[in-house]
């Protein structure tokens, strides 16, 4: 089935609806990634509210916040849904750390997408393999990179259709969504982290900044991608 031709079918569905039409056109072939940022919490409500038969996973880096681990917690005692959990190949990033060393991200861009590359996305694409659709929580006013892109789109890297839910809303509506209906979040987002990643690699950002200000603070501020949502040049 095409992008076309699942916007069609799609049509004006939001939320809940829309992921529950998803499913049903590929049974046992959505997937959700979460990294328990505010925007995936929305989106675990209402697979976990309404028993949505969508498979979700995270990548656990290693590396996240102390609170990410409590919010994950929290999170599958809320919803009592399983997490599917990936983590780094061992091997390879034991040969990483023991060339590198264990913050040789802050020396080189080369080096923290190979951090990336192990930490994320290798373990991604053993999540998606043999997945027709992926679900996030991207939004377009997330990054400048991600305004061109669609709420349904093809992911040729990863060969895969992918479908942001919330791909319009915006941050205030995010934090207020989850307000008004008491989904739990990570306390960082009230402390200056719009956007959270690895721990070594997240700071909190200051007014007038960019949303993606806080990721990677110390490379170019026009392209901050890890490489989990890139698209082929």
């Amino acid at each position: 089935m095409s992008v076309k031709e699942i916007k069609e079918i799609i049509g004006d569905k939001k939320g809940a609806e829309m992921l529950q039409t998803i499913a049903a056109l590929y049974p046992a072939e959505v997937v959700f990634s979460t990294s328990f940022g505010i925007e995936d919490q929305i989106i675990t409500e209402w697979i976990g509210k309404n028993n949505i038969g969508i498979e979700i996973f995270t990548l656990d880096t290693g590396r996240l916040f102390k609170e990410t681990y409590s919010l994950w917690s929290r999170t599958l005692e809320r919803y009592q849904l399983i997490i599917n959990t990936y983590t780094p190949d061992t091997a390879s990033l034991e040969d990483f750390i023991s060339k590198k060393g264990p913050n040789s991200f802050y020396e080189s861009v080369e080096n923290r997408k190979e951090c990336c590359r192990i930490r994320k996305i290798e373990p991604l694409q053993r999540a998606i393999k043999g997945k027709k659709i992926w679900i996030t929580g991207i939004r377009s006013e997330q990054s400048v990179n991600r305004h061109d892109m669609d709420f349904v789109e093809y992911d040729e890297v990863n060969d895969i259709i992918k479908i942001h839910p919330l791909f319009d809303w915006t941050f205030e509506q995010v934090k207020m969504y989850c307000k008004e209906q008491y989904i739990p979040y990570n306390v960082l987002h009230d402390k200056g982290f719009p956007s959270i990643g690895c721990q070594p690699c997240t700071r909190a950002i200051q007014e007038g900044e960019d949303f993606r200000a806080g990721r990677w603070w110390w490379e170019d501020q026009s392209k901050k991608e890890c490489g989990l949502h890139a698209v082929k040049s």
